[in-house]
């Protein structure tokens, strides 16, 4: 009980600014959190990186804390949260990375007979805004954030871009004369 009231009282010395009441809570406190993150996760890496995202979010949101009230349960609470956000950016992570795959090997397969020139034809076809989003993006590897950054936009109307890009590169690689040459060419 005794700890109890003293991690209450260094947690309000720090909500009161005192950095040396924040270092005594972290030193107190970061075992116990550490060895929380590392029973649920496979490395020790992932544990300590995730024990300091939780001392950053306890420090940003370190006011909401109410004086009186269980210290140890609000950081363990922290901590889950930000255990849970971990875990669903590795899910996302991994479906995208899945699916990306899956997208790469079907276009490889059904499209074998498309070249570099195909491409390029395909692409300056497209408006000019939806083909520099498409180079940005699958070209140069940029990220959502850093082409709405380049473009001005903002990242939902750059994915609503890449989504009109694709249905149209899909519509153009399926229409019915693709790769026929037109009548009266020269051979």
């Amino acid at each position: 009980m005794a700890a109890g009231v003293a991690l209450e009282t260094l947690m309000a010395r720090y909500q009161a600014g005192d950095i040396a009441a924040a270092t005594d809570l972290i030193d107190c406190v970061s075992p116990q959190l550490h060895r929380f993150f590392r029973a649920q996760l496979a490395t020790r890496a992932d544990a300590d990186d995730l024990l300091q995202e939780t001392w950053l979010r306890i420090h940003r949101v370190r006011q909401t804390y109410r004086a009186g009230e269980p210290v140890l349960g609000w950081f363990y609470a922290i901590a889950r949260h930000v255990g849970l956000d971990h875990y669903r950016r590795i899910r996302r992570t991994a479906t995208r990375e899945r699916r990306w795959a899956e997208l790469s090997a079907f276009a490889e397969d059904s499209h074998p007979q498309h070249d570099d020139g195909d491409l390029d034809a395909l692409l300056q076809a497209l408006p000019t805004s939806q083909r520099e989003v498409i180079e940005m993006l699958k070209v140069a590897g940029m990220s959502l954030e850093e082409v709405a950054r380049a473009t001005s936009s903002s990242v939902g109307a750059v994915k609503q871009k890449v989504h009109r890009a694709y249905r149209r590169l899909r519509e153009q690689m399926n229409a019915p004369d693709r790769g026929k040459k037109p009548s009266g060419a020269l051979s």
